[in-house]
């Protein structure tokens, strides 16, 4: 069904005639605003305010990640039953998240050796802190296996959701026809989930003021004088994946035009941006990918898994540069191995990141497993918020794009869709939701 129908268009009267885009700039404008007026007038409720808004819009987000992850996952692995030669896809799509990643962490690497983001600063190894709990690679394979099926939904631990989902998902299309009314039951729980964070998502202008607002308020711009040089890497790294990588990858690997995909993909890369969160950007993700010719059916497994595994900002360019940054502050020599290192780390490990606002377990993880100290964690709190924008922008830029190469290496793409991609604003991917949530799917068939 086309988006423009008369009830569409009817709909369209009703809405304020202001772009979402340009909603949340405004939102941003205003939240800097306000944040230093709080801060430079001393201003409480208005610092408290802006707290509360912010944390407020954060919690909406994440009351709906355990509930959203477990049926999106469990929902797009039974999916891949529609899809012909399923394993292939499945192996592809991992692939070129493994390659995509390991390109990233690549440039973040050169970009920290060649800036020596650490130097200059005046930071000291008194300024860190360690975090109350260091991951490790002990605590990361052991921490897939559950203990009991309630603790990681109260305690939002995505990646034992994940194997969780992984596990039911294959029980299902194991299980057959008896296991029918389970797989609607979680189709419509999925719809109902996803239903409300586009409610949620819809609040993005107010929720962005909040949280710019707050940043400033705690921190002041006097915070970025030491984080100079480390915040410009980060901002420089995701740039030239996003606006680098991405686009040479499209251009000769999948023989497709770049700048069609990034009409398609911005409704989902600037709400992340916003939002900090690739799961609750999920809906939106994987809106911009079936915008962009990838069938439903992949669009629905390729997008949830990259959602919670494939983060280039968060897992690949800021630990590469945040371990190079911390070594710097406390004098450690690194060498290839510890290169190498965090190489291996990004690529293997970005599922600990699991999708969530801040990528400290990823950070810890990584200087455990260079043995750099700990309290180099303390030292990026701080910071975090607003390089966290940028990585998230990257992250969910990085989960559209795999989807398509792969689409269109396997032949599967649709490319008068792909070619015909819009920069639709946030409300007409909602319409355009609305209406092919409840299209019926044609076969796909992944090229022998």
């Amino acid at each position: 069904m086309s988006a423009n129908t008369p009830e569409v268009e009817q709909k369209r009267g009703f809405r304020i005639p202001i772009p979402f885009w340009a909603q949340v700039l405004l939102g941003l404008v205003v939240g800097l605003i306000l944040g230093w007026v709080a801060r430079t007038y001393d201003v409480s409720w208005l610092a408290t305010t802006l707290d509360k808004v912010g944390g407020i819009f954060v919690q909406l987000l994440k009351l709906a990640v355990a509930p959203l992850v477990f049926f999106a996952i469990l929902v797009s692995i039974t999916n891949l039953r529609k899809v012909n030669n399923a394993a292939r896809l499945a192996t592809r799509t991992l692939l070129w998240f493994m390659i995509t990643s390991l390109i990233a962490v690549v440039i973040g690497l050169a970009i920290g050796l060649l800036t020596n983001p650490g130097n200059g600063s005046d930071l000291t190894p008194a300024d860190g802190a360690k975090p109350d709990h260091a991951g490790s690679w002990l605590d990361f394979l052991t921490g897939i296996i559950p203990t009991d099926i309630i603790t990681p939904f109260t305690e939002l631990n995505v990646l034992q959701i994940v194997f969780m989902a992984v596990v039911a998902g294959i029980a299902i299309l194991k299980i057959g026809t008896k296991a029918q009314p389970i797989l609607n039951l979680s189709e419509s729980v999925l719809e109902l989930l996803q239903k409300a964070l586009w409610w949620v998502i819809l609040l993005a202008p107010i929720g962005s003021a909040g949280l710019i607002g707050n940043a400033i308020v705690q921190y002041g711009w006097d915070l970025l004088g030491n984080y100079a040089t480390f915040t410009i890497d980060i901002y420089v790294g995701c740039a030239l994946v996003l606006f680098g990588v991405y686009p040479l990858l499209l251009a000769t690997v999948a023989k497709l035009n770049p700048l069609q995909f990034f009409k398609g993909a911005w409704p989902a890369i600037q709400l992340a941006f916003v939002s900090r969160s690739s799961v609750g950007t999920m809906p939106v993700t994987q809106q911009s990918a079936i915008r962009l010719g990838v069938p439903k059916d992949y669009a629905s497994f390729a997008v949830p898994f990259g959602a919670t595994t494939k983060m280039d900002g968060c897992a690949a360019i800021y630990p590469a540069i945040s371990a190079i940054f911390v070594a710097q502050i406390f004098d450690v020599q690194m060498g290839i191995k510890e290169y190498l290192l965090i190489a291996f780390v990004s690529v293997i490990g970005s599922a600990a990141t699991a999708g969530l606002t801040g990528a400290t377990v990823m950070l810890t993880l990584t200087l455990s497993t260079l043995g750099l100290p700990m309290e180099g964690v303390g030292l990026l709190l701080a910071i975090d918020p607003i390089l966290d924008m940028m990585r998230t922008a990257t992250n969910v830029a990085g989960q559209a794009l795999v989807p398509v190469i792969v689409s269109a290496r396997e032949k599967i793409l649709d490319r008068t869709k792909y070619d015909n991609a819009k920069a639709s604003g946030f409300d007409d991917d909602i319409e355009v939701y609305e209406h092919t949530k409840t299209d019926q799917a044609e076969p796909v068939t992944a090229a022998a």
